[in-house]
């Protein structure tokens, strides 16, 4: 017996992930969603079809086969695009709201920072920050950055 939550993990034609669930039923367009996607982002994934519906459990990415895990990262990695924050170059005020010049792990950006709640403390130095856009940055240790950003950083937690 398959320990697999389903039968078949592919694209189709446009680009779009289908699904054979174990009763050999396709759905087309489903969706992976993380259930703790900065906590635990190997633990408990979930197939949602179009409609909003689970209709796939995946208890540990690692535990899958290698070819449906690739696809399901790719997949996660296109619809989760939080940038590592590397270093802080500059804040132009230490009072928010207040535009930021960072380097990310994809390059330099700016984005302002709305308050102060937009920093969010996680476990063990962790950071995410929000812009006033929506997006998302990480920080995973922020005892690991540079002197100068752990200062500029300081006034802001």
């Amino acid at each position: 017996m398959s320990t697999l939550p389903f039968r078949d993990l592919r694209l189709d034609d446009h680009g779009r992930l289908v699904l054979t669930d174990l009763n050999g039923a396709e759905h087309v367009g489903v969706t992976p969603v993380r259930a703790h996607p900065i906590s635990a982002p190997d633990e408990g994934v979930s197939l949602v079809g179009v409609h909003g519906h689970e209709l796939a459990w995946v208890p540990r990415l690692s535990g899958l086969p290698e070819a449906p895990r690739q696809l399901l990262q790719q997949e996660l990695a296109a619809r989760e695009f939080h940038p590592v924050l590397k270093r802080l170059i500059s804040v132009n005020t230490f009072a928010t709201p207040s535009t930021w010049r960072i380097e990310t792990d994809r390059g330099e950006i700016d984005f302002v920072l709305k308050s102060e709640e937009d920093i969010r403390r996680l476990e063990e130095g962790r950071l995410l920050i929000t812009s006033t856009h929506g997006l998302q940055l990480q920080v995973p240790d922020r005892w690991a950055l540079d002197k100068g950003s752990k200062r500029l950083l300081e006034r802001f937690l």
